[in-house]
């Protein structure tokens, strides 16, 4: 049975999820099998990074829709293929209707691509960076419902992380870009409480080994 003040849906198949995954079969898709799954790939982390910032003020499940026409359009999202990017590269991408058209964001994508490396030289990889973000199970609620979701929209963590790649040159990584990447790539477990992805994802959480820092 759903239970709708909670914010769990049950499917036609008879599986119980967020709600905000039920809308369409793309999403359920990335709800079961993506969101909320540790990852330690530093591409598929600066995938995710630059298009959380596309998807500022538009729906996650726009940029789903695109999300391969965006990977052709960026190169696989390889962040040294695409700080090669030029002013005609930039061209290009504002032509590009398969995309998000943003010039801010476009420009922020190749500006963060251009600062990756010296971030990984600093610190090893992004994988450590993103990961030593990574909030304490104590803060985080022990029963999490539609309605306690609603009011984290950032952490301290994000806050902190946000503060820290704009210092060092970063674009379009607010807090509530760096805490929806957090909730994305299993930094934490937003998945509510009845759905039936959380106690997978606290599964895959508890066998995933953190990546080290560069000592």
């Amino acid at each position: 049975m759903s239970d709708v003040s909670r914010g769990v849906v049950v499917g036609e198949d008879g599986v119980s999820r967020c709600w905000w995954s039920v809308t369409d079969p793309l999403y359920v898709r990335y709800h079961d099998d993506e969101w909320g799954r540790p990852v330690a790939d530093d591409h598929r982390l600066f995938e995710k990074l630059c298009l959380e910032g596309f998807q500022s003020g538009l729906s996650w499940l726009t940029i789903l829709r695109k999300r391969e026409n965006f990977r052709r359009a960026f190169k696989g999202f390889d962040p040294a293929e695409i700080a090669r990017f030029n002013a005609k590269s930039v061209a290009r991408l504002l032509d590009d209707a398969g995309i998000v058209r943003h010039r801010g964001k476009i420009e922020a994508t190749i500006n963060n691509a251009r600062r990756y490396a010296s971030l990984v030289e600093e610190v090893g990889g992004l994988a450590p960076y993103v990961w030593s973000f990574e909030p304490s199970g104590k803060t985080r609620p022990k029963r999490l419902t539609r309605a306690a979701l609603s009011q984290i929209t950032t952490s301290t963590e994000a806050m902190a992380m946000s503060k820290d790649l704009k210092r060092r040159g970063w674009a379009f990584v607010g807090p509530t870009t760096a805490y929806a990447m957090m909730e994305a790539v299993g930094l934490v477990n937003d998945h509510l409480t009845g759905c039936h992805a959380r106690e997978a994802v606290e599964r895959a959480r508890a066998r995933f080994r953190r990546p080290a820092p560069k000592t």
